[in-house]
């Protein structure tokens, strides 16, 4: 899967290439695996810049896959900030080293 202008910007270049139009399900699979592909992008980025720029990625996959689950993008920033609000962020940096389970007595 590629960005909606990528074959404008093959076609400028002189490129040949084919392309067709996925089915919803083909979408949101597809859409799936490429925010596996710009994730492992990002955790292989080398620098802030680079790390910045394959968020953006991320973050453009994210619009789209939440749009494939009949909402908007500010249905899910509610939903991250009601999260926020009930379970924290992740800015105290708190790392969970191991749980204890209950003995029954």
């Amino acid at each position: 899967m590629v960005r909606d202008k990528i074959p404008d910007i093959m076609g400028a270049l002189g490129k040949n290439f084919n392309t067709r139009t996925l089915d919803e399900p083909e979408y949101a699979e597809s859409l799936r695996k490429k925010l596996q592909e710009e994730s492992e992008e990002y955790l292989n980025a080398d620098n802030n810049q680079d790390a910045l720029k394959e968020l953006a990625d991320v973050l453009e996959v994210m619009h789209a896959l939440v749009q494939t689950h009949g909402a908007t993008f500010e249905e899910l920033e509610h939903i991250r900030q009601h999260k926020r609000k009930e379970r924290g962020a992740f800015k105290d940096r708190v790392y969970l080293m191991d749980v204890e389970e209950e003995r029954n007595a």
